[in-house]
Protein backbone atom coordinates (compact mmCIF):
# COMPACT_ATOMS: atom_id res chain seq x y z
CA UNK A 1 0.00 0.00 0.00
CA UNK A 2 1.03 3.67 -1.09
CA UNK A 3 -0.19 7.18 -0.42
CA UNK A 4 -2.48 5.89 2.31
CA UNK A 5 -5.46 8.14 3.99
CA UNK A 6 -7.58 7.12 6.65
CA UNK A 7 -10.75 9.29 7.06
CA UNK A 8 -12.56 9.50 10.51
CA UNK A 9 -15.01 11.32 11.76
CA UNK A 10 -13.64 14.96 13.10
CA UNK A 11 -14.94 14.97 16.45
CA UNK A 12 -17.39 12.19 18.15
CA UNK A 13 -18.38 13.30 22.15
CA UNK A 14 -16.31 11.86 24.52
CA UNK A 15 -18.01 9.02 25.21
CA UNK A 16 -16.98 7.63 21.88
CA UNK A 17 -13.86 8.80 21.44
CA UNK A 18 -11.60 5.70 21.53
CA UNK A 19 -14.41 3.76 20.45
CA UNK A 20 -14.85 5.10 16.76
CA UNK A 21 -14.05 2.10 14.20
CA UNK A 22 -11.32 4.21 12.47
CA UNK A 23 -9.28 3.12 15.57
CA UNK A 24 -8.84 -0.36 14.20
CA UNK A 25 -7.06 0.55 10.79
CA UNK A 26 -4.82 3.01 12.65
CA UNK A 27 -3.63 0.32 14.89
CA UNK A 28 -3.09 -2.41 12.27
CA UNK A 29 -1.19 -0.03 9.97
CA UNK A 30 0.93 1.46 13.14
CA UNK A 31 1.50 -2.38 13.52
CA UNK A 32 2.25 -3.02 9.83
CA UNK A 33 4.81 -0.04 10.11
CA UNK A 34 2.64 1.60 7.34
CA UNK A 35 2.59 5.61 7.33
CA UNK A 36 -0.80 7.34 6.90
CA UNK A 37 -2.53 10.71 6.64
CA UNK A 38 -5.63 11.78 8.39
CA UNK A 39 -8.43 12.95 7.19
CA UNK A 40 -11.43 13.92 8.59
CA UNK A 41 -15.10 14.27 7.83
CA UNK A 42 -17.55 15.96 9.99
CA UNK A 43 -21.53 15.39 10.25
CA UNK A 44 -22.58 17.58 7.55
CA UNK A 45 -19.98 16.59 5.24
CA UNK A 46 -20.03 12.74 5.78
CA UNK A 47 -23.94 13.16 4.12
CA UNK A 48 -22.57 15.07 0.56
CA UNK A 49 -22.37 13.34 -2.50
CA UNK A 50 -18.85 14.03 -2.52
CA UNK A 51 -18.20 11.64 0.52
CA UNK A 52 -20.80 8.79 -0.11
CA UNK A 53 -18.61 8.07 -3.17
CA UNK A 54 -15.54 7.18 -0.88
CA UNK A 55 -18.01 5.57 2.01
CA UNK A 56 -21.99 4.63 0.74
CA UNK A 57 -23.07 4.74 3.81
CA UNK A 58 -22.01 8.27 4.96
CA UNK A 59 -19.90 6.71 7.72
CA UNK A 60 -16.50 5.77 9.25
CA UNK A 61 -13.34 3.90 8.33
CA UNK A 62 -12.85 4.51 4.67
CA UNK A 63 -9.25 4.15 3.58
CA UNK A 64 -7.57 5.49 0.45
CA UNK A 65 -4.51 4.07 -0.96
CA UNK A 66 -3.38 2.87 -3.87
CA UNK A 67 -6.07 5.09 -5.91
CA UNK A 68 -8.60 2.75 -4.63
CA UNK A 69 -10.89 3.25 -1.74
CA UNK A 70 -12.08 0.29 1.13
CA UNK A 71 -14.78 0.59 3.28
CA UNK A 72 -15.52 -1.80 6.67
CA UNK A 73 -12.99 -1.89 9.50
CA UNK A 74 -12.75 -5.34 9.00
CA UNK A 75 -12.30 -5.69 5.40
CA UNK A 76 -9.27 -2.86 5.84
CA UNK A 77 -7.69 -4.28 8.71
CA UNK A 78 -7.94 -7.34 6.50
CA UNK A 79 -6.20 -5.56 4.05
CA UNK A 80 -3.53 -4.43 5.32
CA UNK A 81 -2.43 -7.45 7.52
CA UNK A 82 -2.52 -9.88 4.17
CA UNK A 83 0.91 -7.35 3.31
CA UNK A 84 1.88 -7.84 7.07
CA UNK A 85 2.93 -11.28 8.28
CA UNK A 86 3.24 -9.99 11.90
CA UNK A 87 -0.74 -9.63 11.48
CA UNK A 88 -1.39 -12.53 9.78
CA UNK A 89 1.15 -15.19 9.89
CA UNK A 90 1.25 -17.20 7.14
CA UNK A 91 1.25 -20.35 9.06
CA UNK A 92 -1.85 -19.69 11.03
CA UNK A 93 -3.93 -17.17 8.36
CA UNK A 94 -6.87 -19.88 8.63
CA UNK A 95 -7.04 -19.41 12.49
CA UNK A 96 -6.51 -15.85 12.30
CA UNK A 97 -9.26 -15.16 10.08
CA UNK A 98 -11.09 -17.45 11.70
CA UNK A 99 -10.96 -15.33 15.10
CA UNK A 100 -11.27 -11.95 13.26
CA UNK A 101 -14.83 -12.62 11.99
CA UNK A 102 -15.61 -14.07 15.34
CA UNK A 103 -14.86 -10.46 16.61
CA UNK A 104 -16.63 -8.56 14.54
CA UNK A 105 -19.47 -11.06 13.96
CA UNK A 106 -19.91 -13.13 17.31
CA UNK A 107 -18.69 -11.06 20.10
CA UNK A 108 -18.80 -7.36 19.05
CA UNK A 109 -22.74 -7.73 18.56
CA UNK A 110 -24.16 -8.03 22.00
CA UNK A 111 -21.07 -5.82 23.36
CA UNK A 112 -22.09 -2.70 21.05
CA UNK A 113 -25.65 -3.43 21.97
CA UNK A 114 -24.93 -2.43 25.43
CA UNK A 115 -23.18 0.07 25.07
CA UNK A 116 -25.83 1.54 22.73
CA UNK A 117 -28.01 1.22 25.44
CA UNK A 118 -25.69 3.11 28.16
CA UNK A 119 -24.42 5.74 26.08
CA UNK A 120 -27.14 6.68 23.89
CA UNK A 121 -30.41 5.85 25.75
CA UNK A 122 -29.95 6.00 29.42
CA UNK A 123 -32.83 7.03 31.48
CA UNK A 124 -35.25 5.44 28.75
CA UNK A 125 -37.64 3.37 30.12
CA UNK A 126 -37.06 1.07 26.81
CA UNK A 127 -33.49 1.10 28.27
CA UNK A 128 -34.19 -0.06 31.60
CA UNK A 129 -36.34 -3.11 30.63
CA UNK A 130 -33.77 -4.27 28.11
CA UNK A 131 -30.36 -3.53 29.85
CA UNK A 132 -30.37 -6.65 32.43
CA UNK A 133 -31.11 -9.16 29.08
CA UNK A 134 -28.40 -7.46 27.33
CA UNK A 135 -25.90 -7.64 30.02
CA UNK A 136 -26.23 -11.61 30.39
CA UNK A 137 -26.14 -11.67 26.91
CA UNK A 138 -22.73 -9.92 26.94
CA UNK A 139 -21.40 -12.05 29.93
CA UNK A 140 -22.23 -15.00 27.98
CA UNK A 141 -19.83 -14.09 25.10
CA UNK A 142 -17.24 -12.78 27.95
CA UNK A 143 -17.18 -16.05 29.59
CA UNK A 144 -16.13 -18.22 26.73
CA UNK A 145 -13.80 -16.04 25.31
CA UNK A 146 -12.23 -15.78 28.58
CA UNK A 147 -12.37 -19.08 29.19
CA UNK A 148 -10.24 -19.43 25.29
CA UNK A 149 -7.94 -17.29 26.80
CA UNK A 150 -7.10 -18.12 30.46
CA UNK A 151 -3.42 -18.85 30.12
CA UNK A 152 -2.59 -17.71 26.90
CA UNK A 153 -1.35 -13.79 26.14
CA UNK A 154 -3.25 -14.10 22.77
CA UNK A 155 -5.64 -15.80 20.69
CA UNK A 156 -3.40 -17.87 19.16
CA UNK A 157 0.34 -18.04 20.24
CA UNK A 158 1.46 -14.57 19.18
CA UNK A 159 -0.48 -11.37 18.94
CA UNK A 160 -2.60 -11.09 15.67
CA UNK A 161 -4.97 -9.08 13.59
CA UNK A 162 -7.71 -11.30 15.48
CA UNK A 163 -6.03 -9.73 19.05
CA UNK A 164 -6.60 -6.27 17.37
CA UNK A 165 -9.65 -6.46 16.34
CA UNK A 166 -10.64 -8.44 19.67
CA UNK A 167 -9.61 -6.04 22.28
CA UNK A 168 -10.93 -2.74 19.94
CA UNK A 169 -14.85 -4.78 20.08
CA UNK A 170 -14.12 -5.45 24.06
CA UNK A 171 -13.15 -1.43 24.68
CA UNK A 172 -17.21 -1.24 23.89
CA UNK A 173 -17.89 -2.17 27.25
CA UNK A 174 -15.05 0.26 28.94
CA UNK A 175 -18.18 2.33 30.76
CA UNK A 176 -19.01 -0.71 32.62
CA UNK A 177 -17.24 -2.86 34.66
CA UNK A 178 -17.87 -6.24 33.29
CA UNK A 179 -14.13 -7.07 32.51
CA UNK A 180 -13.15 -6.75 35.41
CA UNK A 181 -15.36 -10.32 36.51
CA UNK A 182 -13.39 -12.01 33.51
CA UNK A 183 -9.59 -11.96 34.74
CA UNK A 184 -8.14 -13.38 31.64
CA UNK A 185 -10.11 -10.57 29.41
CA UNK A 186 -9.26 -7.59 31.36
CA UNK A 187 -5.89 -8.27 31.62
CA UNK A 188 -5.50 -9.42 27.92
CA UNK A 189 -7.15 -6.01 26.99
CA UNK A 190 -4.30 -4.36 29.09
CA UNK A 191 -1.72 -6.58 27.61
CA UNK A 192 -2.56 -5.30 24.14
CA UNK A 193 -3.49 -1.92 24.66
CA UNK A 194 0.17 -1.26 25.89
CA UNK A 195 1.47 -1.75 22.89
CA UNK A 196 3.20 1.08 21.02
CA UNK A 197 1.40 1.06 18.05
CA UNK A 198 -2.31 0.82 19.67
CA UNK A 199 -1.04 4.13 21.77
CA UNK A 200 0.19 5.77 18.28
CA UNK A 201 -2.90 4.88 17.19
CA UNK A 202 -5.21 6.00 19.74
CA UNK A 203 -2.99 9.75 20.37
CA UNK A 204 -3.56 10.36 16.31
CA UNK A 205 -7.42 9.76 16.90
CA UNK A 206 -7.69 11.80 19.96
CA UNK A 207 -5.53 14.33 18.32
CA UNK A 208 -7.79 14.87 15.21
CA UNK A 209 -10.61 15.17 17.51
CA UNK A 210 -8.80 17.91 19.86
CA UNK A 211 -7.96 20.04 16.72
CA UNK A 212 -11.54 19.56 15.54
CA UNK A 213 -13.68 20.17 18.82
CA UNK A 214 -16.63 22.55 18.92
CA UNK A 215 -15.89 25.84 20.96
CA UNK A 216 -18.60 24.48 23.16
CA UNK A 217 -17.50 20.43 23.77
Amino acid sequence: MEKIAVWGFSWVPPSAQGLVRDLRVRWALEEAGLAYESRWVDVAERKSDAYRRKHPFGIVPALEADEETLIESGAIVHAIAAQCEALMPPDRQAETLTWMFAALDTVEPPLWHLQVIDTLHPGEEWARLRRPGAVEEAKVRLQALSACLDGRSYLLDRFTAADLLMVTVLRFIRHTDLLAGFPPLAAYVKRCEARPAFQAALREQLAGYARHAPAAA
